[in-house]
């Protein structure tokens, strides 16, 4: 799948494409509706579909000390537009330079001279260029003078609420990875490179593969039933992970630390992906090394269980 970059020209052949217009992070059951527009009309005309994405964030741009929130990578994005059909993603780098850029010649430069797009696909409350002025009615009127066809999606509802990234940090945050899990019609997943901890896994029988957890959002801390996968080979391991700053041990220190039910293998230096399903409890000080094993064995049990 390819991957553009906003400030280089577009190869001939995606030149004409229907773009999918927004940050799509979380690419939820809104985002997916938005995207499956613009790759259903691509299809419909033989034109190539391309999904855009905004890094960083725009939030990130204007409120560098945010506190993290993304719910997928780059690379975890390229591959799920890739699985929804698109023929390439779009990286708008979002810099000064894009913030200033004013809508009318976001639409005018970028959409239309340097993509040679030929439609948008957006959601009801799009919004771009300098201070977020344009809107989906600049799209329509503007864009229509100079050539650029667009359509709007209406907002996805699951219940009551309209579904959003929001939505889905909030139940993250809450320990309700189920929830997240059916707005996005999939698990929330942290990937990330294996590291070397210090090794008191291992002594107390539960060695864990450690992930730092970088600018994921920071769901719940606790212990969770989580399956991993290693990338390099395709494998899908169960097992109970523990995200936190680790009360029991000195000093604090905030990691991912899956333990892999019947897994023996050396998984130090690769990229691994994992997987929450169901939250099972809060961090906890324990008053011995044998309190928390025993804790640890009715965590493990519980995870197989739901795991199941």
């Amino acid at each position: 799948m390819r991957w553009l970059d906003h400030r280089e020209p577009i190869p001939q052949a995606l030149r004409g494409a229907i773009i999918a217009l927004g940050n799509f992070d979380g690419f939820h059951l809104g985002h997916q509706a938005v995207a499956g527009e613009a790759i259903a009309w691509a299809k419909a005309e033989g034109r190539p579909s391309i999904i855009a994405t905004f890094d960083p964030h725009p939030v990130r741009f204007f409120r560098p000390d945010a506190p993290p929130f993304r719910l997928t990578t780059l690379e975890q994005r390229q591959e799920l537009y890739l699985a929804a059909g698109a023929t390439a993603m779009l990286v708008f780098h979002f810099d000064a330079d894009l913030a200033g850029t004013s809508a009318e010649d976001f639409i005018a430069q970028i959409l239309l001279d340097r993509f040679g797009a030929h439609g948008v696909v957006t959601g009801g409350d799009f919004t771009f260029g300098r201070q977020a002025k344009g809107n989906v009615g600049l799209l329509r009127t503007l864009g229509g003078e100079l050539g650029l066809q667009s359509r709007v999606v209406a907002a996805v509802r699951e219940g009551e609420e309209i579904v959003s990234s929001s939505r889905i940090r909030q139940a993250l945050r809450d320990g309700d990875p189920q929830e997240a899990a059916r707005l996005m019609t999939r698990p929330f997943a942290i990937r990330g490179i294996v590291e070397h901890g210090d090794k008191r896994g291992r002594v107390i029988g539960y060695p864990t593969a450690n992930l730092g957890v970088e600018n994921y959002l920071r769901p719940k801390y606790g212990i969770y039933a989580v399956t991993g996968r290693i990338l390099a080979t395709g494998e899908v391991l169960q097992g109970a992970a523990n995200i936190g700053i680790r009360p029991q041990f000195e000093p604090p220190k905030e990691l991912l630390e899956p333990f892999f039910f019947d897994f023996s293998g050396d998984l130090y230096g690769q990229e691994i992906e994992v997987a929450f399903h169901h939250y099972l409890r809060g961090e906890a000080k324990f008053d011995s090394l044998d309190a928390l094993i025993a804790q640890m064995d009715k965590d493990c049990a519980e995870a197989r269980r739901l795991l199941s």
